[in-house]
């Protein structure tokens, strides 16, 4: 049985499969020199990211200027007049492993830094689909990704999004709803896969975006959520398969 997707662009293929999950993704290619001038010229900021890895490792953040370009990786910031420049120091540094580019979500922040959110989904032990935990995760100062494991500050969701949302509870449980629209989708593709954490962003409107679905998320940051029943029963799900 398949328990562990690696692969971003098998996730999102299969995704595509489903409108009602497709509208959330952002636009998406593997990268290369046309695939992101084009969403570059489209959008004037998009995300480079491995196909296979994990704890935001080798995300940057790519933008166009009035100046030219520049790129993000950690807190360092290089700049290149041309795009031909730009992307050959891409090229040195992904060292011809299959990138991904993506349009660029600006996130939503909290104190000035941005913040995303994890949505957990999992195979329930009555055979269904369910959300079963939703928590926030905001940058250090200065980084781009807010991974945990990156430095990133783990706090609960309704904390958020309270400054940004007028009815937080209908919010969070279209959130919700996403994720088991997601698990249903990729179980379709891929039979075995039993739990999902999804990324998502939420831009200036409040629409959610799916930045990435993880098939081995790491349910411990739950275990920083004040509500202690949410982390017990992810893990008294994740015994059951």
């Amino acid at each position: 049985m398949v328990r562990r997707i690696t692969s971003k662009w098998a996730k999102t293929m299969a995704l595509r499969r489903n409108p009602k999950v497709a509208r959330f993704l952002p636009a998406t290619s593997k990268m290369t020199a046309e695939s992101l001038k084009r969403l570059l010229d489209r959008y004037g900021m998009v995300y480079v990211k491995p196909d296979r890895g994990s704890f935001g490792n080798g995300v940057m953040r790519v933008e166009k200027t009035g100046e030219g370009y520049r790129y993000q990786s950690g807190r360092k910031i290089v700049q290149y007049r041309r795009y031909e420049a730009l992307y050959g120091a891409l090229r040195r540094l992904t060292r011809g492993k299959t990138y991904l580019v993506q349009r660029g979500i600006h996130l939503l922040r909290y104190r000035g830094n941005r913040f995303d959110l994890r949505v957990m989904s999992q195979y329930s032990p009555s055979k269904r689909w369910e959300t079963t935990g939703i928590i926030g995760r905001a940058a250090a100062k200065g980084k781009i990704v807010t991974n945990y494991h990156n430095g990133g500050t783990i706090y609960t969701a309704e904390t958020l999004l309270r400054p940004h949302v007028a009815n937080l509870n209908a919010k969070l449980g279209a959130l919700a709803r996403l994720g088991v629209q997601t698990g249903r989708s990729l179980r379709k593709s891929f039979p075995g896969i039993a739990e999902i954490g999804l990324d998502i962003a939420m831009d200036k409107t409040l629409k959610p975006w799916i930045l990435e679905v993880n098939t081995k998320p790491d349910p411990h940051i739950f275990r920083k959520h004040p509500d202690r029943s949410i982390f017990k029963k992810i893990r008294r799900y994740q015994s059951a398969y």
